[in-house]
């Protein structure tokens, strides 16, 4: 009698390949805890019909090829390749507060960007000859 087994088609870019995940549960033989263990095997798909995401059986057969040892025997149910989840209103709060936040830090960031252009300017007019300042410097240069 062949082995079945049952589990969730995580790949199908090959052609007539899927790869089929399969999680079984298993408890410690020491502390008792359960636990997911995972195993991926290759199953030809003979008509390309299993996509990502589908629940299905495949059962064991002679090796196919060096991976594949299943066959595709059924989809039990359909998957979601690609599912768009509509925003909620909370997620589109925090998205207006965040975009709000980012003007806000970009604002003070241009503000800032002005007083240090009006510092340089005041510095260099403060430099030029016969300014008070300039003569000063100049004494002190001197020294």
């Amino acid at each position: 009698m062949a082995r079945k087994l049952s589990g969730v088609v995580t790949s199908d870019k090959q052609d007539k390949t899927i790869v089929v995940t399969v999680t079984r549960r298993e408890t410690h033989p020491i502390y008792g805890k359960s636990f997911l263990v995972s195993k991926k095997f290759a199953a030809h798909d003979e008509k390309n019909e299993a996509k990502i995401g589908d629940k299905v059986i495949i059962a064991e057969s002679k090796p196919i090829s060096r991976n594949k040892s299943f066959v595709l025997e059924s989809i039990t149910e359909r998957g979601h390749e690609i599912v768009e989840i509509a925003k909620t209103e909370v997620e589109k709060e925090v998205e207006a507060k965040l975009a709000e936040k980012a003007e806000k830090t970009a604002a003070k960031k241009a503000e800032e960007e002005a007083v240090i252009a009006r510092s340089e300017t005041t510095k260099q007019s403060s430099n030029k000859p016969g300014s008070p300042r300039s003569a000063r410097d100049d004494k002190e240069s001197d020294k």
